[in-house]
């Protein structure tokens, strides 16, 4: 835990780490193959959102993200998660969920999805304001 919660809300949840998948992202694997490889590890999906982004295919970037963000979703209820509370930027495994969870929001502004992109700012500030200040 970062910091005692002294105001008795829901506890900081920490998703567990995948050394494999971050160690072959890192070193340069494509995230394709490493998202084939380990399907659960959100951040080769959102290293795949955010290139088709790039690549201006917003469809195909909604369609990555949110592979990425159910992905973590499944691994947050198994990790504690009950619907709300800090999911802390800080910790390194976290990150590929919230990436996913922006770029979900991102590419669902890009395709007219205002409601969803909205959902997914508010929910990407209440898990994380860090991460809702580095993901701008």
């Amino acid at each position: 835990m970062t910091g005692e919660n002294l105001l008795g809300g829901p506890p900081e949840t920490f998703l567990p780490d995948d050394p494999e998948a971050r160690e072959a992202l890192a070193s340069g694997v494509d995230p394709a193959t490493v998202a084939a490889a380990h399907p659960a590890f959100s951040l080769a999906w959102a290293e795949l959102a955010d290139r088709a982004f790039a690549a201006g295919d917003a469809v195909t970037s909604y369609a990555f993200a949110r592979t990425g963000y159910h992905r973590g979703l499944d691994q947050l209820r198994r990790s504690g998660w009950k619907g709300q509370g800090p999911i802390p930027w800080e910790h390194e495994p976290n990150q590929g969920f919230l990436r996913s969870l922006n770029a979900l929001g991102r590419a669902a502004e890009a395709i007219g999805e205002t409601d969803e992109a909205t959902r997914c700012a508010q929910f990407l500030r209440d898990s994380s304001q860090t991460a809702a200040e580095k993901l701008r």
